[in-house]
């Protein structure tokens, strides 16, 4: 077994201290009895080494953390190894892929982000938004701010977003998956390979059960009960939270995976794929990676000899296109001002990228609600998909002191009374003290949410800098196009009328008319984007001004665009990618389904390739 030195066991734990921070606390208190004869940085190392001692030895802060005896700190790796396939990313697609392909071929699958076990901020449903409020270094959430103003994040974790996100789990159209060429037999069968571990039929509170009922009643009808299909009505739709509130996620799909034919390595950044020619007339051919770990160190992983083995890029609809970039696969101008050697001249990487924009609106309620996130939506036949959130998310984290506020929370940056160029730490401060101060009973209540399906608007994304771990440039351009902004119109006029159904009556006060929820919501901290304070707001307006992100957003690595229908990339021999980044519109309600099964499936299919079926 790898003896690991004391600096790297440094560096990779020091990303643990935030599992058991009451440990935390008693070793502060050692440091001030200590006449600082030592540093507290010291004593944090003492701290960090003995939770990675019990990490890496099969114990864990959570009950039910698998022991992957094939999962190690990137610190732990030779400076030169060779595998069958390398896929670069531990994503909500690479963890399936991964575990699909180590069952005929030797693996490695590099993540640059650390576990999701133990961490209660990711894996308790009653902290959700504490990760995306962590804007520390090891933090499994990296924000970013989209030019249009908008704050989003990225994740950086084994699992990718399905740590992060609300956790609804829903399967794409039967139409979709036509569009998308793929066999539907096996995608059937791969969704129901996710499904046996990580989905379950979330059990409706109060809140929800009202929501359900006033779909009906406005009409978003049939009601289709629980199901995980996508299908015009209302229905109650899958969750990736057990019973008991913890979350289950896409790392948890490496169950699946043969232990002699896969590693993993955590903390793993690659830094650019490498390519070369055979011949004078021949396509470029990736054949490895360059990575570093957590404590600076360059590691080169190589493709084995065998013309069937090939890199895959998962690393999700950010990372994929800007790592193809910094590898020189991209439009050439854009490469050449980096000074980033041109390996392929490909003007459609980076483009075609999407953002599902999301609007809500808040209503307090006279009595108490359940916590809830996404459990029942309503799929209209205008193409607005109508879900809600609610309860206990709004006050304080079991982990933390301070309120968590959620999904529409300030914490995790979202602003509206500050325009782009003041948006401050200071501005989200001031944000989050006032509503700390506010009455618990102000924040009772929930929001009621419409996402437009699509979306029809794109944008791209462009490189800043080109180190790997900074966020590349991306623009949205949210309601470029005027039938996205009629559905999120159409969308809110729905919200409207649930709120004033006889279904949901108990959770509104009588006072309070709609027009009013709406004023009130559009003065809320949502965004980033510049405010117009009226009374009367358009609903177009509205749906400008208090745009947020569902954390959906895709494309920059599109079929037809920049890979073929079998995800290989165009013009690149022994290249793929298999993640959202290759979608030209959202799947479903929420695309986490998909794209867990487009991992299974995809890797069905090179096996399949492989051994020649």
């Amino acid at each position: 077994m790898f003896a690991p030195s004391k600096s790297h066991i440094v560096h990779f734990l020091e990303h643990f201290l935030k599992l058991l921070p009451t440990r935390l606390d008693i070793l502060h208190l050692v440091y001030k009895r200590q006449d600082q004869t030592m540093s507290l940085g010291w004593w944090r190392l003492v701290y960090a080494a003995f939770a990675g001692f019990l990490l890496f030895h099969g114990f864990s802060t959570s009950e039910n953390a698998p022991n992957y005896s094939f999962m190690h700190n990137a610190t732990s790796a030779p400076f030169l190894s060779y595998y069958d396939y390398i896929v670069v990313g531990g994503g909500t697609a690479g963890c399936p892929l991964a575990a699909t392909l180590s069952h005929r071929a030797n693996v490695l699958l590099l993540e640059r982000g650390g576990s999701p076990y133990g961490d209660p901020n990711i894996t308790k449903l009653v902290n959700f938004g504490a990760s995306l409020s962590d804007l520390s270094p090891w933090s499994p959430s990296q924000r970013f701010i989209s030019t249009d103003g908008v704050i989003n994040s990225r994740a950086r974790v084994l699992g990718g977003g399905s740590c992060l996100n609300a956790g609804f789990y829903t399967r794409a159209s039967p139409e979709y998956i036509r569009q998308a060429g793929w066999d539907g037999r096996l995608v059937n069968q791969s969704y129901e390979w996710v499904e046996k571990l990580v989905a379950f039929e979330p059990h409706l509170g109060h809140w929800q059960s009202a929501v359900r009922n006033g779909l009906l009643e406005v009409g978003v009808v049939p009601f289709n009960g629980f199901t995980f299909d996508h299908i015009n009505g209302t229905k109650v739709g899958g969750t990736i939270f057990d019973e008991q509130g913890n979350r289950h996620t896409a790392a948890d799909l490496l169950e699946y995976a043969n232990p002699r034919g896969l590693t993993v390595l955590l903390y793993a950044t690659v830094q650019k794929i490498l390519f070369r020619f055979r011949g004078r007339r021949s396509r470029p051919e990736a054949y490895g990676v360059i990575f570093r770990d957590g404590s600076g160190i360059e590691h080169r992983a190589y493709l084995k000899y065998g013309f069937k083995n090939e890199i895959i890029i998962s690393s999700g609809a950010l990372g994929s296109p800007q790592l193809l970039m910094l590898s020189g696969v991209g439009p050439v101008a854009h490469l050449r001002s980096h000074n980033i050697p041109v390996v392929l001249d490909q003007p459609l990487v980076g483009q075609g990228m999407c953002d599902n924009p999301m609007n809500a609106v808040f209503v307090p309620s006279p009595i108490p609600v359940e916590v809830s996130l996404i459990e029942v939506v309503g799929i209209t036949h205008f193409g607005s998909y109508i879900e809600a959130a609610s309860g206990e998310t709004f006050s304080a984290s079991v982990t933390t002191t301070s309120r968590n506020y959620g999904m529409f929370s300030p914490k995790i940056g979202q602003l509206s009374t500050v325009p782009p160029k003041q948006r401050t730490p200071e501005a989200i401060a001031r944000a989050v003290e006032y509503l700390d101060n506010l009455d618990q009973a102000a924040l009772q209540g929930g929001f009621i949410l419409e996402k437009i399906m699509g979306p029809i608007s794109t944008g791209h994304l462009e490189l800043q800098t080109r180190n790997p771990d900074d966020n590349p440039s991306v623009t949205f351009n949210y309601f470029q196009h005027p039938l996205d902004l009629q559905r999120c119109v159409q969308g809110i006029q729905t919200i409207g009328k649930i709120v004033e159904s006889e279904s949901f009556s108990k959770f509104r006060y009588d006072y309070m008319s709609w027009p009013g929820l709406v004023n009130m919501t559009e003065h809320s901290p949502i965004n980033l984007l510049p405010r117009h304070y009226n009374s009367s707001i358009p609903l177009e307006t509205f749906c400008r001004d208090t745009v947020m992100t569902i954390w959906h957003y895709h494309g920059g690595c599109q079929v037809s665009r920049v890979v073929d229908p079998d995800y290989k990339v165009l013009g690149v021999e022994a290249l793929r990618v298999i993640d959202g980044s290759t979608f030209n519109y959202s799947p479903g309600t929420n695309p986490q389904a998909t794209v867990m099964m487009l991992g299974r499936y995809m890797g069905v299919k090179i096996l399949r390739e492989r051994l020649g079926n």
